[in-house]
């Protein structure tokens, strides 16, 4: 019984750090939304990079946290975070800005 009460905090710990991360994600994408550069770095700009650093390495932390957790409860890997990393990066030059990404991103977590 100590290994499932052990699984179940765990699972449970791991859904309230989903959360935190769901919540910071919102938080990074409204700033861009708004006009911020920086957090899909599209550019590839120091400056840009600089003023997200904070944020981005917030969230990958907070990922590898949850990662850990899944994978001891035999989860796959967090979803949410791997789609962000997979969006990040250089675009072509016809693709949406990042803040117009940002208002799509906040548009479909809001349905999900």
């Amino acid at each position: 019984m100590a290994r499932a009460d052990r699984l179940e905090r765990l699972d449970r710990t791991r859904i309230g750090l989903e959360e935190d991360y769901r919540l910071a994600l919102i938080a990074a994408l409204k700033v861009t939304a708004a006009g911020s550069w920086g957090l899909f770095d599209h550019r590839q700009d120091r400056h840009d990079r600089a003023r997200v650093e904070k944020e981005v390495a917030e969230l990958t932390e907070l990922a590898e946290t949850i990662d850990e957790m899944r994978e001891q409860l035999w989860l796959e890997p967090f979803a949410l975070h791997q789609e962000f990393l997979a969006s990040r990066g250089p675009v072509a030059a016809q693709a949406v800005g990042e803040p117009k990404q940002a208002r799509a991103w906040l548009e479909r977590m809001k349905e999900g």
